[in-house]
């Protein structure tokens, strides 16, 4: 209480029994008596009798001075009467605007799972209702395990940090699946630690150093009782077969028809544990959890005397309802975890509960739980858990949760054990560092650094560079490394691009004049719920380096375009989707490509504005005609002669490289039911060709998708008919699987954020530079371009801040390095000779 009430803003997540209750009515009772104002507890429906028990029972006059505690129900602002009491209300009485936080000076959260959910509209109306609150608390028993980012949501409301920036530093995103963040392995324990910094998460007293005596939680059985699916009829696949054995649910509409199927025999399950209940000594009070209103009608039909709680019934029933099961005035309540499952305490006359069926949610699983198993239960709680075979991965996926539950509980003990609720050594654990000790490593063409760009480049020559490609950071959308000078740990766009102005003059320092600066960036998606919107708009991040580039002096050379899958990045943002599209097709956008902004310094001879050093190519080899009429001999290039193919850079080479431009020779248009009958797996490459070959047709290619979606093998997941293009600053065959992270993966390493693919950085070597130059990388990550600079004949230099990217970069280098020095066979037959 004394740490909460020090640091103003803080979360208490208690276990079940720890007196969350009664904390939260200290914390508010001590900041009445020294700020003054008005105190406000929100809470959900029928937890509000606990809250006035729990004053009555422990908050008395003694000796020390008065500790009495007075409470008042209020369902709006017009029930303020400034009277000597903490205020309490519903969270349907906040969200519904008719009690206002803003005229609280202090307020705390109770059961504030609401919050979990960073998208969701009680999050976002809660955040700013009690943004001007100016001391703000909030309590639960279970912060989730398996959402991580939902301890950031409580931060977030708190207070404590943006949740943008606590996104960045602590989550690596899924490419894949929007809002799937998970937790880097090397941020794990710094994560924690800042977590410890503003939150309490304690399991027992001993955690805090005091002892365990009294707080044993009574013994849980759980047992687990399979039913026979319900008759659902005869299943067919997609493709007409029926199946001798129905499938698993898949989805929660599958889930509950499989629930509602197997009703029947769950019901019967559940009247045999009922009966069985009446013969039991120790007490026949039992609460029957359930999610389907289908399913609390059968339980009322099914069991005399069972009485309900439900969703449309009238508060002051509800509640009372919920009062007089917890005091045991009747022996079955019936209701759902969302209602009642949160905050309740039905220990004093109930030790045992009935689970009608399964579901994935798995705070509203142990919260219905914890209404039973408490501290101060005299009885070993049972739970029945009765579910139908087809929801047996439901179940896998409930325990598995649960295993990942206790392993958090773990370490967080360990943590606070660790610190305490030292704030001061635990922010010295998170102490961010600036500046590095500078690491060199190198090799036969290779030269990189564990070090800030920025010292690197200004350790380096004047017009020492050949050719830069680079990736640049994309503002403060990732933070590679806890180090200030990392230029991810930025506030938005102006402050990363007054860090780039450190950066960019050095790198116009470094290019020798005439030379390029290949620099690769991506538009940003800023969601709704963060600009305050309520829909996706796009940062024209790439106009924003360019017009950045161009002040510091580069000339503005031209835009590659790189193709991305419209489909995958709708799996990454939810912004694009074709239900969405159907809802509302005003508020869709269009996909977001990536970008190589190519750029070079004035040369300083500017009549022909050739380099200083040119990058120079070799025209192909010509065969001359022979007297004899047999095969001539290879002579330099002459227009009048046929270039030899595969001999010097020839005029087709040419035309692919500046234009990007490919083109085949095809004999006719396939039909729409000619591309469905293909094979998935390559229905894709065979449109990409004919989009090339033939004259695009939009109808055609509308056709074709429609034929596939008509046999089920559209993708979901990926795009399967991305057209080729023949416009010239449009690259459409980067593949996006050639990264430096492939092997990352393979090898169990930690994944780089942001990986360039080897086809971007080949394209831009082999074109802007010679055989024998210097390819720098300021952001070398995993030290792509270095690599491949390597790979095609060049000299490769970079620097990089993160020490794990740097070790495992060196190791690439060396790898390539070793490939180059193995001597071939015919390097051998020339040493014979």
């Amino acid at each position: 209480m004394r740490w909460a009430v020090a640091g103003g803003r803080r979360a208490v997540f208690a276990s079940f029994g720890l007196h969350k209750t009664a904390t939260q009515l200290e914390i508010l009772r001590i900041l009445r008596g020294r700020i003054g104002g008005e105190q406000l507890i929100t809470l959900p429906l029928g937890v509000r009798q606990e809250f006035f028990r729990e004053a009555a029972a422990r908050f008395v006059a003694d000796e020390a001075g008065d500790h009495r505690v007075a409470l008042k129900f209020i369902r709006s602002d017009a029930e303020i009467d400034g009277g000597d009491h903490i205020y309490v209300t519903n969270f349907e009485s906040v969200r519904e605007g008719k009690v206002s936080p803003k005229l609280f000076s202090a307020a705390s959260l109770d059961e504030a799972s609401v919050l979990r959910s960073f998208g969701s509209k009680t999050y976002q109306e809660f955040t700013d209702l009690f943004r001007d609150v100016r001391f703000r608390f909030v309590a639960t028993a279970t912060p989730s395990p398996n959402r991580f980012k939902e301890l950031i949501h409580y931060a977030g409301f708190l207070g404590v940090m943006d949740t943008g920036q606590a996104l960045t530093r602590f989550f690596q995103r899924n490419s894949t699946k929007a809002g799937d963040l998970t937790l880097y392995p090397h941020k794990e324990r710094e994560f924690w630690l800042w977590v410890a910094s503003w939150a309490v998460i304690i399991q027992k007293p001993s955690d805090l150093g005091f002892s365990d005596e009294g707080y044993d939680l009574p013994p849980l059985k759980v047992t687990w009782h399979e039913v026979p699916a319900g008759d659902g009829g005869t299943q067919v696949d997609r493709d007409g077969q029926m199946m001798l054995v129905r499938d698993g649910a898949r989805g929660l509409p599958q889930e509950a028809r499989e629930r509602r199927l197997a009703l029947p025999s769950v019901i019967e399950k559940l009247k045999g544990i009922v009966a069985a209940d009446k013969a039991d000594p120790s007490g026949d009070h039992r609460i029957i959890w359930h999610d389907l209103e289908d399913e609390r009608r059968a339980i009322e039909k099914a069991i005399p005397g069972a009485r309900s709680v439900w969703g449309t019934q009238d508060l002051d029933e509800r509640e009372q309802r919920i009062a007089d099961f917890s005091d045991g005035l009747f022996p079955i309540l019936s209701t759902k975890p969302v209602i009642a499952g949160s905050g309740c305490n039905f220990q004093r006359f109930c030790h045992k509960a009935a689970f009608v069926g399964v579901g994935h949610k798995f705070n509203d699983f142990i919260q219905a739980i914890h209404r039973l198993q408490r501290f101060g239960q005299p009885h070993p709680v049972e739970v029945d858990v009765i579910y139908p075979e087809t929801l047996r991965e439901t179940r896998r996926d409930l325990e598995d949760k649960w295993a990942r539950h206790e392993e958090m509980a773990t370490k967080m003990s360990e943590i606070i054990r660790t610190y305490g609720l030292d704030q001061l050594s635990m922010a010295t654990a998170l102490t961010r560092s600036i500046g590095v000790e500078r690491i060199e490593a190198r090799g036969e063409g290779w030269q990189v650094a564990n070090n800030d760009c920025v010292d690197e480049a200004r350790r380096m020559e004047d017009g020492s560079v050949d050719l830069i490609v680079s990736s640049i950071p994309f503002s403060n959308h990732y933070e590679y490394t806890p180090s200030y000078n990392d230029f991810g740990h930025t506030d938005d766009d102006d402050h990363f691009f007054a860090q780039m102005d450190h950066l960019t003059p050095e790198l116009l320092r470094v290019l020798k004049p005439g030379r390029n600066a290949c620099i690769h960036v991506k538009d940003r998606i800023l969601f709704g719920s963060v600009t305050g919107f309520g829909t996706p708009t796009v940062n024209p991040f790439h106009a924003k380096t360019l017009a950045h580039f161009m002040r510091h002096g580069f000339l503005y050379m031209g835009m590659i375009t790189i193709d991305t899958d419209v489909v995958r990045e709708n799996n990454q943002t939810y912004r694009l989707g074709w239900s969405e599209n159907a809802k509302d097709s005003t508020k869709m956008g269009c996909g977001s490509p990536e970008y190589l902004l190519i750029f070079r310094k004035l040369p300083t001879d500017r009549t022909h504005a050739y380099a200083d050093e040119r990058v120079t190519k070799d025209k192909p080899l010509c065969r001359a005609p022979s007297d004899d009429g047999g095969e001539g001999a290879l002579v330099p290039f002459d227009r009048k002669l046929t270039p030899e193919p595969g001999t010097g850079y020839s005029r087709a080479r040419w035309q692919i490289d500046a234009h990007a431009r490919w083109r085949s020779s095809g004999n006719r248009n396939l039909t729409a039911a000619e591309f469905a009958a293909l094979d998935p797996k390559v229905v894709g490459k065979v449109f990409k060709a004919f989009s090339m070959e033939e004259v695009y047709d939009y109808e055609t290619h509308v056709a074709i998708g429609e034929a596939l979606d008509a046999r089920g093998t559209l993708p979901s997941d990926f795009m399967s008919l991305w057209p080729g293009t023949t416009r010239p600053d449009v690259w459409h065959d980067v593949d996006r699987m050639r990264t430096l992270n492939t092997s990352q993966a393979a090898k169990g390493r930690e994944m780089h954020v942001c990986p360039l693919q080897f086809d971007i950085v080949d394209r831009c070597i082999a074109r802007f530079s010679a055989p024998g130059d210097l390819v720098f990388d300021p952001f070398g990550g995993l030290f792509t371009v270095p690599v491949r600079a390597l790979a095609l004949g060049r000299r490769g230099r970079a620097a990089e801040l993160n020490p794990g990217y740097f070790l495992d970069g060196v190791k690439y280098l060396e790898a390539e390095a070793r490939k180059k020095a193995v001597p071939s066979l015919f390097d051998l037959l020339e040493a014979a000779e």
